[in-house]
């Protein structure tokens, strides 16, 4: 059941549509026998953790003959291919089977005996003694045969996302975990490890509980970035090869920064938008929307201001290094922030320490949420953006303006100064709508200076582009005549004649605002 279970899992995804990421193994052989041997890859749901897993599993299995499953892959091309593949006893295990078999403080204890009476049946020769733990009877195996094992871990963070830290059941783990792992005899029981899961290892104070491990994470992927999910060019792939509008995908799954990679798709609803033959959200399948609704609802100050300025487009700043990787021990909005980012539900760009909302199946996710904890003036505004944007098109100047204005007044929690900046992020708030038909654009830059806000559209959307200009205790003539003085960029010029000029005024006296729209 756990040692050397063979191919079939990987067999049963090649035998469908597959996506090769068969690079991945690359990077796991380079660390085999080294000191960088022991490796947790941790990353959100639905994004190919059991599939990578699986894929290990046949690759490294000497119990079956997977060269023809890997023979058309990338990692076959590799000087390293053959010496690696179908050589080692591999132990795969699932830790979530065992937290739904077992409660409590038994579930360590269940899964060494039962770990161990396997390994046995594989192992007749070398009887298992009195005393033995895993990691002693595993210690004799490979004094006597002197065939190290390779040790895989599929959900290795169930146990620490059921159980409160400090319970019995966690200290265990951690303790088994150490056993097998950081002890004396590991590496020369184990020619690679391999854990996966969606939190990184859990700290105690500022250490890592297993800090041997090298960490590969949503926030810090390393080399492994481009296996975390499918790249543009796949997705394009698929696209047409199944007949299916890329624009689409690209709007619904796109927008993941992973590492150095500037634009992930999440791998399952791609393929799960393929198979239904249309976009949709997926992502409620993932059983995380519970947790984030609870999370968001959490009072720590600038956090309910940081969410409403990212539906409204926004970055915001996160600071990722102080989470204990514990979803029930959070201390702080950047602790929030960064569950979320290993979730899936927000992208963390590493240079500029931000994360944002990154496509449209997770805002649309995101504004459940919302409307779960009820913040009605969001949930108006974004309930008002459609008409808002329909007034915009039809050139309805004060409908616009009343349209604004509301929204600002009712969201003045996101507005701690009166500025420029702050009524951007406002009107973006307010056009929320707008992102199903256009792409926006912040500060895009022009020829002379920048556009406050561009709406270009989306392929096969029969509408006018939109610049906005934005100002405050001046008219909103003004802001159009400074629209008008500045050299469209080239992504804007190409909709002349189908362009609405929208100028948009703000009387910080009077609390009021005007708009005036033009065509371009």
């Amino acid at each position: 059941m756990y040692i050397n279970v063979g191919n079939a899992g990987f067999r049963s995804a090649r035998n469908g549509e597959y996506v090769d990421k068969s690079g991945l193994i690359r990077i796991v052989n380079a660390t085999l026998f080294s000191e960088r041997r022991f490796s947790c890859v941790t990353r959100s749901r639905r994004f190919g953790k059991s599939m990578a897993a699986k894929m290990l599993c046949a690759y490294y299995d000497k119990s079956c003959d997977s060269r023809e499953l890997f023979a058309d892959l990338e990692i076959a091309s590799d000087p390293e291919f053959e010496k690696h593949l179908n050589k080692y006893s591999v132990i795969f295990l699932d830790i979530s089977d065992f937290v739904t078999r077992f409660g409590g403080d038994v579930i360590v204890e269940k899964m060494d005996a039962e770990l161990r009476k396997d390994v046995s049946a594989a192992s007749p020769d070398i009887p298992v003694e009195a005393d033995d733990d895993l990691m002693n009877y595993l210690a004799r195996i490979v004094a006597s045969t002197q065939q190290p094992f390779i040790f895989i871990i599929d959900e290795w963070d169930s146990i620490c996302r059921e159980f409160e830290p400090g319970t019995k059941a966690m200290d265990n783990y951690v303790n088994w975990l150490r056993r097998l792992f950081k002890g004396g005899q590991s590496s020369q029981v184990f020619a690679g490890v391999y854990l996966t899961g969606i939190l990184p290892i859990k700290k105690y104070n500022t250490q890592s509980a297993l800090n041997n491990f090298v960490e590969y994470s949503m926030v810090e992927p390393g080399a492994m970035g481009r296996f975390f999910g499918f790249t543009k060019e796949e997705v394009r792939e698929l696209a047409d090869k199944h007949g299916l509008d890329f624009d689409e995908l690209e709007k619904w799954y796109d927008g993941y920064q992973i590492g150095d990679e500037p634009s992930m798709f999440n791998p399952n609803s791609v393929m799960m938008a393929m198979y239904a033959r249309r976009c949709r959200s997926f992502w409620a399948a993932t059983g995380a929307f519970d947790a984030v609704t609870s999370y968001i609802r959490m009072n720590y100050e600038g956090l309910k201001d940081d969410i409403i300025g990212m539906l409204a487009g926004e970055r915001c700043k996160v600071e990722p290094t102080g989470f204990g990787n514990d979803m029930r021990d959070i201390h702080s909005k950047d602790d929030v922030l960064t569950v979320l980012i290993h979730l899936g539900y927000l992208s963390y760009n590493w240079r500029e320490d931000e994360c944002y909302i990154p496509n449209k199946e997770v805002a649309g996710e995101m504004v459940n949420a919302v409307k779960a904890n009820q913040w009605k003036p969001v949930v108006d505004a974004l309930t008002k953006s459609e008409k808002l944007l329909a007034a915009t098109l039809a050139g309805d100047e004060e409908a616009v303006a009343k349209g604004v204005e509301a929204v600002h007044d009712e969201n003045t929690s996101i507005l701690s100064y009166n500025d420029e900046n702050s009524l951007s992020c406002v009107l973006s708030l307010a056009y929320y709508y707008a992102r199903n038909d256009y792409v926006m654009h912040r500060e895009l830059a022009t020829g002379k200076g920048f556009a406050d806000i561009v709406f270009i559209p989306r392929k096969n959307v029969d509408s006018p582009a939109i610049v906005v200009e934005l100002k405050v205790d001046k008219s909103a003539d003004a802001a159009i005549d400074q629209i008008r003085r500045k050299e469209y960029p080239a992504k804007v010029a190409e909709y002349s004649g189908n362009l609405l000029l929208v100028g948009i005024s703000y009387n910080r006296d009077t609390k009021q605002h005007r708009c005036r729209i033009e065509r371009g």
